[in-house]
């Protein structure tokens, strides 16, 4: 059994427990350069801030180290939070990566701060900057194309690379915005899976072709925890929900022991978090191959994109081996 439609990555570049920084940034390096040997079609690296266990807050960075380590595969954003940043200094960014890398270089956009609003003032982010969204995509996709927007001012490098855009997002704002614009439309169902139906149908049904996309394409995000047994895989699973449950309780869910945070998520209180992975592939390959075949019939979608939240770095590997042995060049 093998996944007949195209699978991608999602990496968040976690830090485990016990690890420094430059181990998981080694550990998302190694990653990228075994799921080109095994055939999943891109990986997407998110902008997130003032989290101590995520690496890729320098999107654009990390994927620039990434690139100079493997030779195929797609490398992008998913995704770049464009109201923390001016169109030009992210035209600027990826112009260089795809001169750097040419055709292996796409730029996935999202609306939100990726962030807290504390993070937010830090940032220097203007409050009303999200309103823009629609009109900043338009001017970085002019910068990274032939026809500046601004006038007398170009992006150089990104002038003439076209670097392919995304629309990323979980709401129906983000749907619409894809489908105006003619861009391919990213959901962020492994965390936030609510909406998901109704903006993928909305998105189809209002697509506009554009010079970039003739038919709409929907990416879909969903997590995968892969083991050798699906009792192993679902302990997996707990264990991982458990660590969300402290991250989002902060210094008073830290002492948690497991047997009181499975009392929370048991609770009308854990509903929340137990919602937030609604959609998981959990268990065996085979398990996993079934439900994403499902998941993919459920969210319309034309791609799947996959996060590994397996909670140990071990199991985490095994994981990925897992799920590469059942999709290997799939699409």
């Amino acid at each position: 059994m093998s996944l007949p439609l195209p699978l991608s990555i999602l990496d968040l570049a976690t830090v485990a427990k016990g690890e420094t920084t430059a181990q998981a940034l080694e550990t998302t390096t190694t990653l990228a350069e075994r799921a080109e040997d095994w055939g999943f079609r891109r990986i997407w690296y998110a902008e997130h801030h003032n989290m101590r266990g995520i690496a890729s807050a320098a999107t654009s960075v990390l994927i620039a180290h990434v690139a100079a380590r493997t030779e195929r595969i797609t490398l992008g954003s998913g995704g770049v939070m464009l109201p923390n940043h001016s169109p030009l200094q992210i035209a600027e960014q990826f112009g260089t990566l795809a001169e750097l890398h040419p055709g292996r270089i796409e730029l996935g956009l999202g609306r939100a701060p990726g962030t807290d609003q504390e993070t937010v003032r830090a940032l220097r982010r203007d409050p009303a900057a999200s309103d823009r969204f629609p009109q900043d995509v338009q001017e970085l996709q002019a910068f990274l194309g032939n026809d500046s927007l601004v006038p007398n001012v170009n992006a150089y490098p990104g002038h003439g690379t076209g670097v392919p855009l995304s629309i990323l997002g979980s709401s129906l704002y983000g749907a619409q915005v894809a489908a105006v614009l003619g861009l391919p439309y990213a959901f962020a169902s492994h965390f936030a899976p609510d909406a998901l139906e109704r903006a993928v149908a909305l998105y189809r049904q209002e697509f506009r072709p554009s010079d970039q996309l003739a038919e709409p394409r929907v990416l879909a995000g969903v997590n995968v925890i892969a083991a050798d047994s699906d009792d192993e895989a679902n302990a997996q699973l707990r264990q991982m929900q458990r660590d969300r449950l402290r991250l989002f309780s902060g210094r008073r869910g830290s002492s948690l022991t497991d047997a009181e945070a499975d009392s929370v998520l048991e609770s009308p209180a854990g509903e929340q978090i137990r919602s937030m992975t609604r959609y998981s592939a959990v268990g065996t390959p085979d398990t996993v191959v079934r439900y994403l075949e499902e998941f993919a019939t459920r969210a319309d979608a034309d791609e799947l994109i996959v996060t590994g939240p397996a909670p140990e770095r071990e199991s985490w590997w095994r994981s990925w081996e897992l799920l590469a042995s059942k999709v290997q060049n799939a699409g």
